[in-house]
């Protein structure tokens, strides 16, 4: 018997013995894109590089926003729904996913023991980038690359079609709720894996509990009596010192990273500041560079840490941006707008642009810039295969890669990156609307308008 998910995509959804889970059919998907987190982008990305029709793709979106896609059935290795035409026709639609080994699952399960976080991350349907680029590294590939999805349908296409691509659609949006899904695609149940992982928490911490190791280094090692070493007159030679590796006691584990950042010292204090320093800004900052402290450190300390891009060094207009978003104090945001030339409300415009993507998004916003000719043309190629015939919006071309929608206050704009990002006029005023997507459909969809 298969449980179903009456709830959405955040519901239990599981069968009896937890390798199956069946999703009740979700509502259109009008005015919202398909993915919000980063792997249910991912799994869109393998799905559009993979298709080798743009038509069937654009059309497989379509129904899966108009909720042609039926209850979804998720199982190791397939995924499976009724994707009905627009006339009513009823086709039964899977994709195919390669499961992963034995072994692989081991090197897994022992590479999410390792480190608290993970577990706590996948307890919160989250799936952090470093889990699964560490999952890479140890040879297991959680999320799907270029051919890895494998369709199959009864309208009998040979290759990717529209029923097959608004399934997919579909189950991005199961994904971004809970990444147990696609564990579950890749062959092990929720309930399964957490017991796997408890079994391997106890025995790590047992492991750890035991024995410091062996004998102690003095023994068998030739290094003479506790007084010749003591007066370091007499040592050992380099090959018994090297021997005696594998009898010396492990060293012990790190002190455990703080929970939150350490309190800077307060500056309140009976003598006056120097002239020319404020008590109550350098507090502020203190506490600021203990929180970006803390962060750093987990970076560092997390695997693969050396494999992470450093991030870019801001600017002092980019970094009192950044300053206003952390704070929310009006007081400090007045302080910083003065200090950095910018009305109240031009800070307010910057303020959100980066919460809504950080220095790049703040960048769309403050900067001015012509695309290339060959930039120019695929943002073009974009605007003109996002939509089906007849359903694009009428937008009208302004300056630096914006396009602005006919009749709505309401603009995409073209990054340096390629990707589009939703802007909408308030009291007079272009402000970020939303994150960038890689397609100006999803992109408007955001905010609303051209859906």
């Amino acid at each position: 018997m298969t449980g179903t998910d009456s709830g959405g995509a955040g519901g239990a959804g599981r069968g009896t013995d937890g390798n199956e889970r069946t999703f009740a059919a979700l509502p259109p998907a009008q005015g919202r894109a398909f993915a919000q987190t980063w792997w249910g982008q991912a799994w869109l990305k393998a799905l559009e590089d993979t298709a080798l029709d743009l038509g069937q793709l654009k059309k497989g979106r379509k129904q899966a926003r108009d909720g042609a896609v039926g209850a979804v059935s998720v199982r190791p290795g397939r995924i499976t729904a009724v994707v009905r035409d627009r006339d009513g026709t009823a086709h039964r639609s899977d994709v195919l996913l390669q499961q992963l080994g034995t072994e692989e699952w081991d090197r897994f399960l022992d590479m999410v023991v390792e480190r608290a976080g993970h577990i706590a991350a996948l307890l919160d349907r989250d799936m952090p980038p470093h889990l699964v680029e560490e999952a890479a590294s140890a040879g297991v590939e959680l999320l799907p690359g270029i051919g890895d999805l494998e369709p199959e349908c009864g309208c009998d296409a040979w290759d990717l079609c529209l029923h097959t691509a608004a399934l997919c659609y579909q189950v991005a949006r199961l994904l971004d709720e809970d990444p147990f899904v696609l564990l579950l695609m890749r062959g092990r149940g929720e309930r399964q894996l957490l017991d796997e992982l408890q079994v391997r928490s106890a025995r790590a911490a047992r492991t750890r509990r035991g024995p410091a190791g062996g004998e102690g280094a003095g023994s068998g090692s030739g290094s003479g009596s506790g007084d010749e070493a003591a007066d370091g007159a007499a040592g050992i030679r380099a090959e018994e010192a090297f021997a005696a590796r594998d009898i010396l006691p492990p060293l012990p584990p790190p002190p455990p990273v703080p929970q939150e950042p350490g309190l800077p010292p307060s500056l309140d204090t009976e003598a006056a500041a120097p002239p020319g320093i404020d008590a109550d800004a350098l507090e502020f900052l203190a506490a600021d560079a203990a929180g970006r402290a803390l962060r750093l450190l987990v970076d560092a300390l997390s695997a693969g840490h050396e494999r992470q891009p450093l991030d870019r060094e801001l600017t002092p207009g980019q970094d009192a941006v950044r300053l206003a978003a952390s704070c929310g104090d009006p007081l400090i945001a007045a302080r910083l707008a003065e200090g950095t030339g910018r009305q109240r409300a031009e800070l307010e415009l910057a303020v959100d642009a980066w919460r809504h993507g950080g220095a790049a998004a703040l960048a769309v916003l403050e900067e001015e810039w012509q695309p290339e000719p060959e930039a120019l043309a695929r943002a073009k190629a974009d605007l003109a295969g996002a939509w089906e015939d007849g359903e694009r919006p009428q937008v009208r071309a302004g300056v630096a890669g914006r396009w602005t929608v006919v009749g709505a206050d309401v603009q995409l704009r073209y990054g340096r990156d390629g990707r589009w990002w939703p802007y909408r006029k308030v009291r007079g005023r272009w402000g970020a609307a939303g994150p960038s997507a890689a397609d100006p459909a999803s992109a408007l969809a955001g905010v609303g308008a051209g859906a």
